[in-house]
C-alpha cells in the first residue's frame, strides 16, 4: 500500500497520507513536538502506526532530491 500520496486534490499536490486531508508535514510537526503516535492517532483516528512511520521516511527522501534552478 502506497501510504504517501501526491495528488493534486486534496492538498494541492503536497504530500499526504492516503489521499486524505492529513499532510506529511502536519505529522511530522506532531513528531516534532513530541506527540507519541498513539497521541497522533489520538486526535487523528484514521491514521495507522504505518502512516506514522512512513512520514519520516517520506521527507528523508525529499531532502535528498536536488533542486534544479535554471537561469
Amino acid at each position: 500500500m502506497t501510504r504517501i500520496t501526491f495528488a493534486a486534490n486534496p492538498l494541492r499536490g503536497r504530500p499526504c497520507i492516503r489521499g486524505l486531508r492529513i499532510r506529511v508535514q502536519d505529522v511530522l510537526e506532531l513528531s516534532a513536538d513530541r506527540e507519541s503516535a498513539d497521541s497522533i492517532r489520538g486526535d487523528c483516528p484514521c491514521l495507522e502506526r504505518e502512516d506514522i512511520r512512513a512520514c519520516p521516511a517520506s521527507a528523508a527522501a525529499e531532502a535528498g532530491r536536488p533542486i534544479l534552478r535554471t537561469g
